[in-house]
């Protein structure tokens, strides 16, 4: 098994370090701190990890090559921080 580091396993391994965090050290949204969304929030961090590697094991099958991969990976994420930042 060929082991290939892409930027969606970055994506995923800052989701679970997000999720981690938001469960140890809580959550704050608006200067408030929310006692009762600290795990819910872990677990939207966790859900958006999981999401994050099966759209990388679904890129990693369509482009076999390593260069085309990266370049495919990172438009993805331009495009969603761009979508992002327009709805918000």
């Amino acid at each position: 098994m060929k082991l290939r580091i892409t930027p969606l396993n970055f994506a995923s391994a800052f989701f679970l370090v997000a999720a981690v965090y938001s469960w140890i050290y809580g959550v704050k949204i608006s200067g408030t701190h929310f006692k009762m969304m600290d795990s819910a929030i872990g677990w939207i961090f966790i859900l958006f990890a999981v999401v994050v590697s099966f759209m990388d094991i679904m890129f990693r099958n369509f482009f076999p090559q390593t260069k085309k991969l990266w370049i495919v990976e990172l438009s993805f994420i331009t495009l969603a921080a761009i979508l992002f930042l327009l709805v918000k």
